[in-house]
């Protein structure tokens, strides 16, 4: 029996509109009536975020959701647990956020860590919705808790997109407090506050795209066919995959991105060009280049047949300079490569390294010498190992023998070699056998041990 498992592919398009469920933090803390510009803080929050909600009203797809802290009370009775859900996640439920916002008063504390986690509970269960959390406030934790930990908790869990932290009425900086939280914005004057309020709900709402040109050294964008990672540098996960595309025209495509969330964008050649934290600017047509010149890398096998080494010989390849391996390959292989200075470790009898350059647009072609053989046709139990001469007379080990059976064909690259063997037997070092020997390409070379 077959059985077939059909996945719904990461990127692929919804089956309808996802929906956009904004969920307004309110603090309403005794702070909030704290005059501003006239007029206390919480009666402008309050307008302003009327005036807000009566303008969404008639988005498609969009539902608005109000959760207010600090409002049921006084502060002298310092309560940490003073959250509400006012006004439950509803389409075009302008009139009824109005209205409540009416009845209430801002009064108490400001328990902003128990209300970003009891804001889990207000957004519906619904993995393809656009959660986001605008808090607007004057102030900060009093409750001893850490809002920062438990806004990235919730992000990694995907309850909420990167919340939109609003500080209104600021008389000293406490911004830095806040921006861990998210998206912060300080608006310390009411003209200020109506503008960042406006701009957060174009992000929220406006399309973003994204084109990537992939350019060479000399920055045209002639590099395609690589595919892109743009992974949630809060979460670390995928967010998005795509193999970058130039239609015939050469420009590459464009891309619809959600710039509600923050991205490492992964840029996957061979080695990966990766860019932090990417810049994507909401409700722009974002245009980014990255230079990724691209050669070729060629692994020629040696011309022998049959092959001495048996199966296809294998290569680590790094960049110079670094410990780390790229890539493994075997030889026969043809890899697109970053242009750039590479160390490529031939992994033969003995190994060998060679320093290559990849250069765009252009092949690189590395190869090995014709190996020769190694026949040991003496069958003894013993203690030995195989050393390379080096031209300054010094030598370095390559290989040990089998402690069972001295009798080995071994293919080894062309060179200088030294054999130094005692038998299992002997009664003293002095018994041990030295032998020095030369390999030839395509050639065999006998040695016999003697025991002693």
């Amino acid at each position: 029996m077959t059985v077939c498992f059909v996945s719904r592919a990461q990127n692929a398009p919804p089956e309808k509109p996802k929906v956009t469920r904004i969920l307004f933090l309110l603090d309403a803390s005794g702070s909030m009536m704290a005059p501003w510009e006239g007029q206390p803080r919480w009666e402008v929050a309050k307008r302003l975020l009327a005036k807000i909600a009566d303008s969404l009203n008639a988005y498609p797809n969009l539902e608005l959701g109000l959760r207010v802290y600090g409002h049921q009370h006084a502060n002298a009775e310092q309560n940490c647990e003073d959250s509400r859900l006012e006004v439950p996640f509803a389409p075009k439920n302008a009139a009824a956020i109005k209205a409540r916002l009416k009845t209430l008063k801002a009064q108490g504390n400001t328990p902003i860590t128990y209300s970003l986690e009891q804001s889990a509970k207000d957004f519906p269960l619904d993995k393809t919705s656009r959660n986001v959390l605008l808090l607007i406030t004057d102030g900060v934790e009093s409750c001893k808790g850490d809002p920062c930990a438990a806004s990235l908790a919730l992000q990694r869990k995907r309850v909420f997109l990167k919340p939109f932290v609003i500080g209104i009425g600021a008389e000293k900086d406490f911004g830095r407090s806040l921006e861990c939280l998210g998206k912060y914005y300080n608006a310390a004057e009411v003209k200020t506050f109506q503008t960042v309020l406006n701009d957060v709900i174009a992000q929220t709402l406006a399309k973003t795209t994204v084109a990537i040109n992939l350019t060479d050294e000399a920055g045209r964008p002639v590099e395609s066919n690589v595919n892109m990672t743009f992974v949630n540098n809060v979460t670390g996960q995928p967010e998005y995959n795509y193999v970058h595309y130039r239609d015939a025209q050469g420009k590459a495509d464009v891309l619809d991105i959600d710039a509600l969330q923050s991205y490492d964008l992964v840029i996957n050649t061979v080695p990966a060009v990766r860019q932090p934290n990417l810049v994507i600017k909401a409700g722009r047509a974002n245009v980014l280049n990255f230079k990724t010149p691209q050669g070729t890398l060629v692994l020629q096998p040696a011309t022998i047949s049959p092959n001495p080494y048996g199966g296809a010989v294998q290569a680590v390849v790094r960049a110079a300079g670094s410990p780390t391996t790229g890539l493994a390959l075997p030889f026969g292989t043809r890899q697109k490569m970053l242009a750039g200075n590479y160390e490529v470790e031939i992994l033969t009898l003995p190994r060998s390294t060679q320093r290559v350059s990849v250069h765009q647009g252009q092949t690189t072609t590395v190869t090995y010498a014709v190996p020769g053989t190694l026949n040991i046709t003496s069958d003894l139990k013993g203690f030995g190992s195989i050393y390379k001469l080096n031209d300054d007379e010094s030598q370095t080990w390559i290989y040990n023998l089998p402690e069972a059976s001295s009798k080995v064909n071994l293919a080894m690259q062309p060179g200088a070699y030294r054999l130094v063997f005692r038998t299992a037997t002997s009664t003293g070092s002095k018994f041990t056998d030295v032998r020095n020997f030369t390999i030839r390409s395509a050639q065999t070379t006998s040695l016999s041990i003697f025991g002693r």
